[in-house]
């Protein structure tokens, strides 16, 4: 073929080529959610508060995404998360189609040392919480035991989902900073389970009851006085409970203290949201400012306040990308090691 021919015929197919392709390539953030499902992946099982508050937000998170797709609630407990983890990570489409709700302790496992987690948390596209934790340490009112002091020198029955469990994490956290004298009794698939447990006096209590866990779910338990709150952990004192004795005021070692801190990363984390890594830049962006558009939304605030749903202290998803990232950077390893060991019991 002459030259000028080849030539010719070369351009006549990138042409050709680049009209197919680029109303593809154009394709707008909301071109692509108009019409399309989000699937919204939760690492627990139904009826928690991390499912009532996924399927509150699967309601008023949609009309915050340019398209309005339809999002669709798809619970996969499992691990303490680390199963629906491995699945957004591993497995679950990469163009923006699938979004996940893990629990606080996720991002942080393999810095804890956790077997199974076959993730790197640091290449999640995380979205934002609408909130920090507070996990409790709490006993039927049945328990002869009323102040963590008393625990120091009486066994207290606690129970838990499994040996790495968050809630088995804290209750050895608490033995090892505290002195307590805790018994953690594994088994109880949910938390809810746990709560019966205690109700029929199986066991006394449980090691890491998230406040606003407690409120969506048994929100007249203290008001009715059925529980007592012996230790309240996390970043900071939750300000509805002022009398609660906070952690870090009750720690003298500093090493300890450290740890304690270390441990509480995964309350600073909140109820965090997350897309799998490799998802394009714009539609990540999309996603974060429509979770904060959402935590803002009167309509939502109302059904979460109706529901005793916490939205406290909402953090972007940059905010949560940069704690994630500064906490794996940070940590030293001998608080590492003090961790993975407290991990796995």
């Amino acid at each position: 073929m002459p030259a000028n021919l080849f030539c010719r015929a070369l351009f006549g197919f990138a042409a050709i080529s680049a009209l197919f392709a680029g109303p593809a390539a154009a394709q707008s953030p909301a071109d692509f959610y108009k019409d399309q499902t989000v699937t919204f992946v939760i690492s627990s099982g139904a009826g928690g508060g991390y499912d009532t508050l996924a399927r509150t937000l699967a309601q008023y998170l949609p009309k915050h995404i340019p398209g309005s797709p339809t999002v669709v609630v798809k619970n996969m407990p499992g691990a303490g998360g680390l199963v629906a983890a491995n699945h957004l990570y591993n497995v679950a489409a990469k163009d923006g189609t699938v979004i996940g709700g893990v629990q606080s302790n996720v991002p942080f496992e393999p810095l804890f040392g956790a077997k199974g987690a076959s993730f790197d948390p640091v290449k999640f596209n995380w979205l934002g919480t609408p909130s920090t934790e507070t996990a409790l340490l709490t006993v039927s009112n049945s328990t002869p035991v009323n102040t963590w002091q008393e625990a120091k020198t009486q066994e207290v029955i606690v129970g838990s989902s499994g040996a790495n469990s968050t809630p088995s994490f804290y209750g050895r956290l608490l033995n090892e900073v505290l002195g307590l004298k805790l018994k953690i009794i594994v088994g109880y698939e949910s938390q809810s389970q746990a709560f019966l447990a205690m109700e029929r006096g199986e066991i006394n209590g449980y090691p890491s009851v998230f406040y606003s866990a407690l409120m969506s779910t048994k929100p007249t338990w203290i008001k009715e006085k059925k529980i007592k709150l012996l230790v309240q952990m996390g970043v900071g004192k939750e300000p509805e409970l002022p009398d609660v004795p906070y952690i870090l005021d009750l720690i003298a070692n500093p090493e300890d203290k450290l740890l304690a801190e270390a441990a509480f990363a995964p309350l600073a984390a909140g109820r965090p949201y997350l897309m799998p890594p490799g998802v394009p830049e714009e539609r990540v962006a999309l996603m974060r400012k429509a979770l904060m558009d959402t935590f803002k939304d009167p309509a939502f605030l109302a059904e979460a306040e109706k529901r005793g749903l916490s939205v406290n202290s909402p953090r972007s998803g940059q905010e949560l990308q940069q704690l994630i990232e500064r906490v794996y950077k940070t940590t030293p390893p001998a608080l590492v090691a003090r961790l993975q060991k407290l991990q796995g019991g």
